[in-house]
């Protein structure tokens, strides 16, 4: 397994095979469809807003040059990918330490911007591979990027939802679907956008707080957009064909997505924070890595390894090796990007002062055992 040092144009496909084929790419020859695919409004259900966590602070953001003195993180990733169980990989990750040094923009000079993702597929690997390779350039040469970075992130979702649809019109043996997970360190700040069942989790100081909601259909909050786009949830499917009520992708699939909307959705949600210097690394994974873990439980496996070894890439692979251990039946990726140099510090509990005292009948015990010394 390659470490994960990856760019765009060579995004990971896990183990299952070492060649480096990639399904037919129709942007890199016309620049008519990523026109057309720009155009798409972003138009928002009543429902898909950004839900705020009671304990991670959202602040707006800013330009960059405002981070100029703020706290910044001291980035390193790693990545590790294994088919696991299944016949076949359709998990995909990206690694970027550095976005702007593959996509030349205006602005490409202002501070940090990283970027990491993980894209789970389903129905074939085409629309994981399409999405990451793409989604991040829809990003960066978005002109509200890093600016309005809300506003971009949920624009690139769209437009990679829109571009893969025309693909797939020029090539049906395209037809699948993916669900995103992206992470971007925007100076000290981390965005992160997820559309599907793929999640995200800081370590703050050991404690594990989530970067993103998995988006099954029977939440209460997707399970209303669903219906109220037309659609239904049957035995935790949506229209009975689909686990996951976001995605890219799934085009073919009757009934679930159209141009003017629909009840499987290609819109992320973004959650946000402020880093600081408690923050010691992020994990992202696709929903074989959580179906065996819990979030606090991956937060303080990963912590300890971090401790043991401070290689993020070898974090990766442990979590990915445990997950295996315990059964997994998934497709397993995870991305490990760590914020500080150090390892992360032992944490030691204060111990509260003891006060000790003696009861009135151990005073006596003792009294009489003095007393029978003097005898």
């Amino acid at each position: 397994m390659e470490e994960s040092k990856l760019m765009f144009d060579n995004c990971s496909r896990g183990n299952e095979s070492s060649s480096n084929s990639k399904p037919p790419n129709p942007l890199a020859g016309d620049r008519r469809l990523v026109a057309s695919a720009t155009k798409k409004a972003l138009v928002r259900h009543p429902s898909l807003v950004r839900t705020k966590l009671s304990d991670v602070p959202l602040e707006p953001r800013t330009a960059t040059g405002d981070y100029a003195a703020e706290y910044l993180p001291i980035l390193r990733s790693g990545a590790w990918a294994d088919i696991g169980s299944r016949s076949s990989m359709e998990d995909v990750y990206v690694c970027a330490d550095n976005l702007m040094s593959h996509h030349r923009t205006a602005g490409s000079n202002e501070g940090t911007h990283a970027f990491y993702g993980v894209f789970d597929g389903h129905g074939g690997k085409h629309a994981a591979d399409f999405a990451c390779n793409h989604l991040p350039r829809f990003i960066a040469e978005d002109e509200d990027f890093p600016r309005q970075i809300d506003r971009a992130i949920s624009s690139a979702f769209l437009q990679t939802d829109t571009a893969f649809a025309e693909a797939c019109n020029l090539d049906a043996d395209l037809a699948s679907g993916t669900t995103a997970l992206a992470a971007l360190v925007i100076g000290s700040s981390l965005v992160v956008a997820n559309a599907g069942d793929c999640r995200a989790v800081l370590c703050r100081r050991g404690k594990a707080i989530e970067m993103s909601r998995d988006h099954k259909p029977g939440c209460f909050g997707e399970k209303e957009r669903i219906e109220a786009s037309g659609g239904y949830v049957y035995d935790g499917y949506l229209n009975g064909q689909l686990n996951v009520a976001r995605a890219l992708g799934d085009w073919h699939l009757e009934g679930l997505k159209s141009i003017d909307g629909g009840p499987l959705s290609g819109e992320p949600e973004v959650m946000s924070t402020r880093l600081t210097e408690e923050d010691e690394f992020l994990i992202i994974g696709c929903d074989g890595i959580w179906d065996v873990f819990m979030s606090q439980n991956a937060v303080d496996f990963a912590r300890r390894k971090l401790q043991e070894h401070n290689n993020p890439v070898m974090c990766s692979k442990d979590l990915v090796d445990e997950a295996l251990k315990r059964k997994s039946g998934d497709n397993l990726s995870v991305v490990v990007v760590c914020f500080q140099k150090q390892p992360p510090p032992d944490l030691v509990v204060p111990r509260g002062r003891v006060h000790r005292s003696i009861s009135a009948e151990g005073l006596k015990e003792l009294q009489g055992f003095l007393d029978s010394l003097k005898d």
